[in-house]
């Protein structure tokens, strides 16, 4: 367990330094499609560096949808939840050493006024949930029994990448309550007092996502 809550740890700590950081340091040069991209890499990345470890969560919402679907027990679900939410705020922290506003712009979620696309918290409350539930989908089906092996790691990569396009505007994307933590703790202000929407609306997105498989409305049949 101790492997896999570093796994876990590191994992977490990468995604939100490489996600977080293209948006911090390079926003203005790759725009939203290179920070929706390295995202995307970062999970494709750790699925293959430290998927053999953990199976590479490195989102308290996967472990959540896990244990929902039967896949995970509630002692190891809070295990990793715990190495997510360090490992979050260890790569925040770094970002904030690197980056020239300091712990100012951590690339924290929000919405609202003065936040991006100025969505409003409906629009915000009903992406979160709605992509977090499609992202769980797929990772739950494309690592069950009928796995597809080798191309796991690609296809979550290509589906975080792909929410990102959608979503930066409406939330900067969470769908990752860790993510959401990290650089909201350590920023504080607005992105501390708007973090209970990337709790709330990601795990009621990971449960939706994990009862389709629960149910069997999802599982493979052959």
């Amino acid at each position: 367990m101790l492997k896999k809550f570093a796994a876990e740890l590191v994992g977490t700590a990468v995604l939100v330094l490489f996600g977080c950081g293209a948006a911090v340091l390079g926003g203005e040069n790759v725009g939203q499609l290179g920070i929706a991209l390295a995202f995307g890499f970062a999970i494709v990345a750790m699925a293959y560096g430290i998927g053999p470890v953990s199976g590479c969560h490195v989102n308290p919402a996967v472990s959540l949808a896990a244990f929902v679907a039967g896949r995970m027990s509630a002692k190891d679900m809070a295990l990793y939840w715990v190495a997510q939410f360090i490992g979050a705020v260890v790569g925040a922290a770094i970002l904030g050493l690197i980056a020239k506003t300091g712990f100012a712009n951590l690339g924290q979620n929000g919405w609202g006024p003065g936040y991006l696309g100025e969505y409003g918290q409906t629009a915000a409350l009903s992406f979160e949930i709605v992509f977090t539930a499609i992202f769980v989908v797929v990772i739950l089906g494309v690592t069950g029994e009928k796995a597809h092996g080798p191309f796991a790691g690609v296809a979550i990569g290509i589906t975080l990448a792909v929410i990102h396009i959608v979503g930066i505007q409406v939330t900067g994307v969470s769908v990752n309550p860790a993510r959401s933590f990290g650089p909201a703790v350590l920023a504080g202000g607005q992105a501390l007092g708007q973090l209970w929407l990337f709790f709330v609306a990601p795990a009621i997105g990971a449960i939706i996502g994990a009862l389709l498989f629960r149910l069997k409305l999802l599982e493979p049949t052959a």
